[in-house]
């Protein structure tokens, strides 16, 4: 007789994740790790080298067919260069590359609409930014237990907020790991500059993998 566990474990390895727009896999492997069939998907390969991912247009993944007919939940990360209001000297109104902004914009905003539509779970993360569209909530690194600052936008459809799972104190000299006495972040200019504060932290992708996924098991069990 099959116990209970093993029908939950079969169900959880049963729920479709796609990461999209992710070549870190660091989203990605926090949903494998618990058991899920999670998938990344970005134009660039991944940096770990899984079997796991899709080097296609977000867009076609989205969609499905590629690995799956339909997903239980996307979780998005779409380019924040020229949304982001750090960007605003250069892609703010009356700059040089404004247009690339309306255009990003247009693009991010079809892509959510897209992933809404195709699926009944989907979470788009982004900093602080100009979409026209007000994020459900922010979230900190320091909240999930690294000692950073990063005020981070999630938009949510279907799925509950992220709840913080290990809040640190601020440090005494004032300011997080990665600021400077200004308050700026302090990672130095490279050409890999956006990769790298692109990447998701490992703490926040844990809690989505945790908490989104164990609504995903709840539903698929019941």
């Amino acid at each position: 007789m099959m116990k209970p566990t093993d029908k939950k474990t079969r169900r959880v390895r049963d729920i479709r994740v796609l990461i999209a727009c992710e070549s870190s896999g660091v989203v990605r492997e926090a949903f494998r790790a618990l058991g899920h069939a999670a998938w990344s998907c970005d134009l660039l390969p991944t940096d770990d080298g899984s079997p796991y991912h899709l080097q296609e247009d977000c867009v076609k993944a989205v969609r499905g067919g590629s690995v799956f007919a339909v997903w239980d939940l996307i979780v998005m990360h779409p380019p924040c260069t020229a949304i982001c209001v750090s960007g605003n000297r250069w892609y703010g109104i009356g700059m040089p590359k404004h247009a690339e902004r309306i255009e990003a914009i247009r693009w991010t905003m079809e892509l959510w609409e897209l992933a809404t539509r195709f699926c009944p779970r989907v979470a788009m993360e982004n900093p602080v930014g100009t979409l026209p569209m007000k994020a459900t909530q922010y979230v900190q690194p320091w909240q999930f237990g690294h000692g950073e600052a990063k005020k981070t936008g999630l938009w949510l459809h279907g799925l509950p907020k992220l709840q913080p799972t290990n809040i640190l104190p601020l440090p005494g000299s004032g300011r997080w790991e990665n600021q400077t006495p200004s308050g700026q972040n302090k990672l130095g200019p490279s050409t890999d500059r956006w990769k790298i504060r692109s990447k998701t932290y490992e703490g926040i992708a844990s809690a989505m993998a945790s908490q989104w996924g164990k609504q995903l098991a709840d539903q698929g069990s019941a």
